[in-house]
Order: structure tokens, then C-alpha cells, then sequence
């Protein structure tokens, strides 16, 4: 799954033109329209508003505020959000540093073409945790390093530097749209007669990629404890799920690295209570070409998009055991009927509520569209709480 997505030349998010909306193979919320990007900058604007009155009260001067994104795709997500600042919250603004991360040197050049009206004020660095124990990256050497080890590249258009943790004083916001998903992840199988886990390798056969049996391995199987004995005991044989430990390994670091502010997700998934469900018995993770979605997610290798649900409840104990308060697990379209509640009780604060952004908000919040398929974590650290 690492290779057939990531693999510099050849995997699928490293294709010249990923293509995505209406004309591609998939939707995303940012594909959506400006308005997703817009209603996210007011709720940051609102966190960042909310340090600086508490600084204020303690004494102290405005802080700096480090905004970090992690997995930009091509940078139309931090366009909207920098648009949105800088029509409606230069106060905010000026006291952003905004940082991408972003190993790929490809997407690196697609986000500076995006972004390049708002240069310098960008920055990038490249971080080995994006994609943990990767195969094409010597990322290994570095994971004793602290949290967000980073490898300094040759700039192009671009500001690059090493992304340090900012004062006590400052304010972090952390976040990713859709990235988690796309995080390679294991296929574990139920094998009814055995009454236990293995799980589905990925071997060669006949000229294709075909799945296999395998033990499972020892490291996987904490994630399995928190599944119910009496229901796995009743699955049908060769039920499928799947686990991300390197999802949860982002998220643990990413926790460490947080001293004072916000860590947010927008993604894919379930909760652990959701995670076995009869209509589920080949699990979550699925390929999409052309608006399609297949189930033979080893066609066509590096042509086709690959994502699994992401495990919110595993998130949430990570970041919990790093010291972290969850602030809120939500559906999308809960998170931003919130936002645009308060948008609409302070309408100068934002753009003419047009009849495009009506359409892309119900596209966004709608069940039958993006409002129930993505949720919300958000997790903090300090004073930071949700406005």
C-alpha cells in the first residue's frame, strides 16, 4: 500500500496530476469548494483569538502562533485558509507561522505553485514520520530523533527550515485533512475453525498480486484485545479488518510534539464500537478510480486510490496517553453546522453567504454526502479548549 501510493515516480500521490473531483477519481471536501477552507480558518482564527485573550489577561504580549499542516496534497486547502485570513483576520495573520509538511519534493513543488502569493510567509519541512518504517525512505536512522525528525532540502521557491516547538508562551495548531487514510495499513483476517487472527500477506501468483495466509505477527496483536472474544468468536471465516499503526504512530508523535494548543483530524473511520459490523466482512479498505470504488485494492498498482478507515478510538487513547484532553470526536457535518452557527450570528466576519456556498455547504454537511462519511477528532494540550 506504501509503495503502490508513495513511491517517488511511480506511486499514486506522486503522479504529475492526481486527479481529483469532479473530472478525477475521487471528492474531497476541499475539491468541494473555498468554503470547507474558509469555515476551518474561522475556527482557527477563533482558537488563535482565544490564546491571545488569555496572554493578555496573564500579562504577557501576543503570542506566535505555529499552524502546521501535515499532508497538503497540491495546497489549495492552506490557500483557503491564508485567503480566508487575510481578507477577514490580518490581526491573525501577522502572528502566523504556517508550516507544510511534506516529505515528497513532488507535492513540495505542486504546493509552492499554489501558494506562491503568499510567499515567504510559508514554510516547509520534511518529516521521516509521515510515512513511519517507509520502505523507500531511510527514515529509520532518524526515528531515535526527537518528534518530527526532519531532513533540510534545497529550496525552490519556498522558505524550508527545521520545524522546532515554538516558546512555552505559543500556540500550535496541528492538523490534517484525508491523510490518515492513506497511511498503509495491515489486513487482519478471522479463521473460524483456528478461533483466532492471521493475517492476509501479500504474495505473487500467476503474474498478479493475489492475497495469502500468514501468522500474525506478535506486534499486532495488542491492537486485537480490545475486540470482543464472544463476537469475534462468532464471525464467519475470513473476516476482514484492518489496523494502522502508523496512523497511531503519527498521532503519538504528533502529541509529543504539541506543548500548548490544538491537534486536529479530519478523516475517514470508526470508532471501536463500529469496527466489526456484519455488513463489513471484507473490512474498509477500498481502491477508487474514475469515482468508483473497487475491492481488488491490488490492481493496477499505483493507478488507483487506496484508503482504509482510520480507528478514531485508537487516536484518541494515543493522544490521551500522551497527555492530551479530547476536546471532541464528531461528524464533519457536525463540526461545521458549529462553525457556521457562529458565522451566521456574526455575519461581518465573513463572505456574502452566496448561493454556491449554500450548495457546497450542504455538500459538506449533508448524511447522504460528506457530513456523516468524515469526522472530527480534536485533542489539546494546556489551556487550549474549544471555542
Amino acid at each position: 500500500m506504501e509503495l503502490a501510493l508513495y513511491a517517488p515516480g511511480l506511486g499514486y500521490y506522486e503522479r504529475d496530476k492526481v486527479p481529483i473531483g469532479r473530472g478525477g477519481d475521487f471528492y474531497t471536501s476541499v475539491s468541494v469548494g473555498s468554503l470547507f477552507g474558509e469555515l476551518l480558518a474561522f475556527q482557527l482564527a477563533e482558537w488563535i483569538t482565544e490564546c491571545g485573550m488569555r496572554n493578555a489577561e496573564c500579562g504577557m504580549g501576543a503570542a506566535r502562533v505555529q499552524l502546521v499542516e501535515a499532508g497538503a496534497h497540491d495546497g489549495r486547502l492552506a490557500a483557503d485558509i491564508l485567503g480566508w485570513m487575510r481578507r477577514q483576520r490580518p490581526d491573525v495573520l501577522g502572528r502566523l507561522e504556517y508550516w507544510i509538511i511534506e516529505p515528497s519534493a513532488q507535492r513540495r513543488q505542486w504546493q509552492e505553485k499554489t501558494l506562491v502569493e503568499f510567499l515567504p510567509g510559508v514554510r516547509w519541512a520534511d518529516a521521516a514520520f509521515r510515512i513511519p518504517q517507509s520502505l523507500f525512505q531511510s527514515c529509520s536512522s532518524r526515528r531515535e530523533e526527537a518528534p518530527f525528525p526532519l531532513k533540510l532540502e534545497p529550496p525552490h521557491v519556498g522558505c524550508y527550515g527545521v520545524l522546532k516547538s515554538p516558546s512555552p508562551s505559543a500556540f500550535q495548531i496541528l492538523f490534517c485533512n484525508e491523510l490518515l487514510d492513506a497511511l498503509p495499513v495491515h489486513r487482519l483476517g478471522w479463521d473460524a475453525q483456528q478461533q483466532q487472527w492471521f493475517e492476509w500477506h501479500v504474495t505473487w501468483s500467476q503474474d498478479r498480486f493475489v492475497w495469502a495466509r500468514r501468522p500474525l505477527a506478535s506486534d499486532l496483536t495488542p491492537a486485537l484485545r480490545r475486540l470482543p472474544a464472544a463476537l469475534c468468536s462468532a464471525l464467519p471465516d475470513g473476516y476482514t479488518v484492518e489496523i494502522s499503526p502508523a496512523a497511531v504512530q503519527w498521532w503519538r508523535d504528533a502529541a509529543s510534539f504539541l506543548k500548548q494548543g490544538k491537534l486536529l483530524a479530519i478523516d475517514y473511520g470508526l470508532t471501536e464500537e463500529e469496527w466489526l459490523a456484519p455488513h463489513r466482512p471484507q473490512g474498509t479498505l477500498r481502491a477508487y478510480q474514475q469515482h468508483h470504488q473497487g475491492n481488488d485494492v491490488l490492481a493496477d498498482p499505483g493507478g488507483q486510490d487506496l484508503t482504509a478507515h482510520i480507528d478514531f478510538t485508537a487516536l484518541q487513547r494515543a493522544g490521551e496517553a500522551a497527555g492530551l484532553k479530547t476536546e471532541a470526536l464528531v461528524s464533519q457535518g457536525q463540526f461545521m453546522v458549529g462553525i457556521a452557527s457562529r458565522v451566521w450570528a456574526a455575519p461581518a466576519s465573513f463572505p456574502a453567504w452566496t448561493p454556491a456556498r449554500t450548495r457546497q455547504f450542504q455538500t459538506l454537511t449533508h448524511p447522504e454526502h460528506l457530513g456523516s462519511r468524515f469526522r472530527v477528532l480534536i485533542q489539546s494540550r494546556g489551556n487550549a479548549r474549544l471555542a
